[in-house]
This record gives structure tokens, sequence and C-alpha cells, in this order.
């Protein structure tokens, strides 16, 4: 992967960790509930784009080279892989 691509994960992560502790110090401040749970709602957002970057990732690199190299254990591993984290999204 692109460094560039990277970067902007990493900055995106970055972003989620400063959220996560602006929301500590709000619980901490005994801001309003609505507003804590409006700032984590943004939080589990900024969360999900950061997890469909990488999914977007590995099915760009990962699995995409599992199908170009031909070898049908790596490409049902890599598919396996993807199944199991579905399942674990719908719990």
């Amino acid at each position: 992967m692109p460094s560039a691509d990277v970067s902007k994960i990493v900055n995106r992560l970055r972003r989620v960790e400063g959220q996560v502790r602006g929301v500590a110090q709000m619980v901490e401040d005994d801001r309003y509930c609505i507003d804590i749970l409006n700032q984590m709602q943004a939080v589990k957002a900024a969360l999900g784009r950061a997890e469909s970057e990488i999914l977007k990732r590995h099915a760009g690199c990962c699995v995409a080279e599992a199908i170009a190299s031909g070898d049908a254990e790596e490409q049902k591993q890599k598919f396996g892989e993807l199944v199991d984290l579905f399942e674990k999204a719908k719990r």
C-alpha cells in the first residue's frame, strides 16, 4: 500500500484517539449526557470510516494477490477471513 494511504489511515485513527480523549474529558467534566452520546456516535462513525479504509486495503492488496496467485488454498483462506469478519460484524 502506498505510504500516502497508510498515512491517511493513521491520521484518521489519531483523530479518533483525540475524539475519545475528548469524550473522556466530557464525562469527567460531567457534561450533558446527550452531548456525550452525540460525541460517542461521532467516534463510532469515524472508527467505521477507518475500518472501511482498511477493509478496502485488504481487498485491494491481500485478496487481489491471492486471486492473482492462482493458489486455491490461499484464495480459500482470504475468503474465509472476510467471511469471519462479516460474521463478527453481524453480532
